[in-house]
């Protein structure tokens, strides 16, 4: 059964027509929709953006350690460079690994106190075996390496060797901050069998690429939530004890009002002759040109400080403060009119 044409269709034949087989005129093209960020709220973030700048700055700096380290080590030329620091769960990091990966465990002594939970490095086994070949007098070639290669135990005594050296020098990194050391705990061969971190937790992870000149890999190191939150802790509270102590400024007051100064009065200033100076005796006035209400002057460590009028206190002479200099590039400039 033929296909019947609306009246729109029709008048739009029409006028294809009439206008010499143009075609349509192009439709407007609708305005894309605005593209948001999913926020997932079962695993809300727990580091800001700041904190993990923070991470990707000393990080940096240790992959530059560990350039150096490696360099000596095997007598090869390296690059490491930070790819990424990247808060997630620990369920999408191990999921990654294969089961062959290797893991090692390495404990945070803040303190001289041991974390309980790990912080892991994993590091893949190109990098790895190129550098223990290297390390055993080879040139560190692996094209011949299969995809899933198992470690032997020569090779795991030579891994667990390399990263004890690798987590040693990472605590380094953190001087500008805080005090602390990372220990070696253990190599985990099967990882996958082992629950090291709650596949839930919240997890910082750092991933650093290495490259030689004939291979490329990877490390990555793991910070749980618990370890970086202990370390956080311990920067806010030196960097609060640090601002306490640098405003002190009670303290010092507390010592100020012990100690003494002397205060000088100046009535006002005249000149006299030597001969009039020696021939002056018990009794004789001077004239000093100024009225006997006149403001006078007060000095502290020969800088004026106040000025103030002449009066009786208690029958002593004293000086009433009329005013208070307070801005003390004032007072350097009147010390040099002076």
């Amino acid at each position: 059964m033929p296909e019947v044409l609306s009246q729109s269709q029709i008048d739009a034949l029409l006028n294809s027509m009439n206008s010499g087989g143009a075609g349509q005129a192009p439709a407007e093209e609708e305005p894309q929709e605005k593209k948001y960020r999913k926020y997932d709220f079962s695993s809300p973030r727990k580091f800001t953006k700041d904190r993990l700048k923070m991470l990707n700055s000393i990080f940096d700096n240790y992959s530059r350690v560990l350039t150096t380290r490696i360099n000596g080590l095997v007598h090869a030329t390296c690059e490491i460079s930070v790819e990424s620091v990247e808060e997630q769960r620990y369920f999408e990091f191990s999921n990654a690994l294969s089961d062959s990966a290797v893991l090692t465990t390495a404990h945070l002594i803040l303190k001289e106190e041991m974390e309980d939970t790990p912080v892991l490095f994993y590091a893949s086994a190109p990098i790895m075996v190129s550098m223990m070949d290297r390390m055993t007098g080879g040139n560190g070639d692996v094209d011949s390496l299969p995809d899933e290669y198992t470690y032997t135990e020569l090779d795991l005594k030579l891994f667990e060797v390399l990263m004890k050296d690798f987590i040693s020098m990472m605590g380094v990194t953190w001087e500008n901050y805080i005090q602390l050391e990372f220990e070696f705990g253990r190599v985990e061969n099967n990882p996958t069998l082992v629950q090291l971190i709650g596949l839930e937790e919240t997890v910082v992870l750092i991933d650093m690429k290495v490259a030689f000149s004939n291979v490329e890999g990877s490390i990555s190191v793991v910070l749980p939530e618990a370890v970086l939150s202990e370390i956080f802790t311990q920067i806010n509270a030196g960097t609060a004890s640090k601002r306490s102590s640098e405003d002190n400024s009670e303290e010092i007051f507390d010592n100020l009002r012990e100690s003494t100064l002397e205060i000088r009065a100046e009535l006002a200033r005249t000149t006299l002759r030597l001969d009039d100076v020696y021939r002056l005796n018990v009794g004789d006035v001077i004239d000093l040109n100024q009225k006997k209400d006149s403001t006078l002057n007060l000095y502290v460590g020969g800088q004026r400080w106040f000025n103030g009028l002449m009066g009786v206190s208690d029958k002593k002479l004293a000086v009433k403060i009329k005013e208070v200099y307070h801005n003390a590039g004032r007072r350097d400039r009147i010390a040099n009119e002076q």
